[in-house]
């Protein structure tokens, strides 16, 4: 049975990772030098509308479907007697690790942080500092995972 289903959840992870690696490495490479670069009060206003507009059903169904399936197959690799096991199992960990949690457990913090803060204060402003500095790093990181998580999941599928 998992041998049935595993081809095409590895697939359907591979695209999911990849297209959460590109939202996420446009971020780093182009959205947040750009709101860098604007007074903070407009730089942290614009992120706080982004934060509020990403929370849509399209993107949750690609992020969380993608960690479903992730969790799927890190957890049925040990078992699965098609080849490419230890790929997609590692590329599955790669995404759920480096991508889900440090989402829940650094950039959403820091993201409700924002969200609370006054654009227009002086606090406001030496929180936005700190968020982009703190924010971007961590998204870096994800990148790497999501990138890492693709390459995997697609050597496993091809294995």
């Amino acid at each position: 049975m998992i041998d049935d289903v595993t081809p095409a959840l590895t697939v359907i992870a591979t695209v999911g990772c990849g297209l959460i690696g590109g939202l996420l490495f446009a971020f780093s490479v182009a959205v947040m030098p750009a709101l860098a670069r604007r007074p903070a009060a407009e730089g942290m206003a614009a992120m706080q509308a982004v934060n509020r507009v990403i929370l849509n059903p399209v993107f949750l169904l690609i992020f969380v479907g993608t960690t479903a399936i992730c969790a799927f197959l890190a957890v049925t690799a040990p078992f699965a007697e098609v080849g490419g096991a230890g790929w997609r199992g590692a590329g599955a960990l790669a995404y759920l690790v480096g991508a889900f949690v440090v989402t829940g457990a650094a950039n959403v913090p820091l993201n409700d942080r924002l969200e609370a803060a006054d654009a227009h204060s002086e606090e406001g402003e030496r929180l936005w500092r700190h968020y982009l500095r703190r924010w971007t790093a961590w998204n870096h990181l994800r990148v790497v995972a999501s990138v890492v998580a693709t390459a995997a999941l697609a050597t496993g599928q091809a294995a």
